[in-house]
């Protein structure tokens, strides 16, 4: 199923319980969906675009350009193919409660499953932590040590996963890395579809996962 709309910034028109958000910002049918923390970690509470207006996320932006999946960097960045989201979309005062991320997951968790990307980008320990836990089976299995995930392919519940370091704690190589990964993945069949359509009347095809 596409998503129809012309809208980049909260394509979904959610609205959350704060007066002060950072929403969805991007493709609405894209195939990578980078999930950030929040507003006070990653940036764009001045802005309203996710990892804007914070060094860490012009250095996420910077990466994501090089493997074409924005086609500029900025405060208003040119996606292609590609949705960014927080986990907590408020501006909070300070960092978030348990209960505050646990009020604001349904509003996370409908957006991720009406963008339907193949690919979840998780930034940071939180939100790896949160993506493994409910999209995947790889919860028990994965040390979440994001120094040795960083930019590595885990396979999800219909998802592809590629867990990304905090840019806050970025080191000397930690670009390159994912910039490889990302474009090591991009080389494969990462969709992982097949056409059901040669079983139904007609000629178009019907992809699944």
């Amino acid at each position: 199923m596409e998503n129809v709309t012309d809208r980049i910034s909260n394509p979904f028109g959610m609205r959350p319980p704060c007066e002060r958000y950072v929403p969805g910002y991007g493709d609405a049918n894209a195939d990578f969906h980078v999930v950030g923390d929040h507003p006070g970690v990653h940036g764009g509470a001045e802005t309203g675009v996710p990892f804007t207006g914070s060094e860490a996320g012009y250095r996420l932006q910077r990466a994501l350009a090089e493997v074409d999946l924005l086609d500029s960097v900025g405060d208003a960045p040119d996606v292609n193919a590609t949705f960014l989201s927080y986990l907590h979309m408020c501006v909070a005062d300070g960092t978030p409660t348990d209960d505050a991320y646990a009020n604001l997951e349904r509003f996370f968790d409908a957006e991720l499953r009406a963008i339907a990307a193949h690919v979840l980008l998780p930034v940071g320990e939180r939100a790896t932590r949160h993506v493994l836990e409910q999209y995947t089976a790889q919860a028990r299995k994965v040390t979440v040590d994001m120094v040795s995930l960083h930019g590595q392919e885990l396979l999800g519940s219909g998802w592809l996963v590629v867990p990304v370091r905090d840019p806050n704690e970025w080191e000397s190589g930690d670009h390159s890395r994912l910039v490889e990964g990302l474009t090591e993945l991009q080389s494969t069949d990462y969709r992982r579809e097949s056409d059901l359509g040669r079983f139904l009347p007609g000629s178009e095809p019907y992809l699944v996962r």
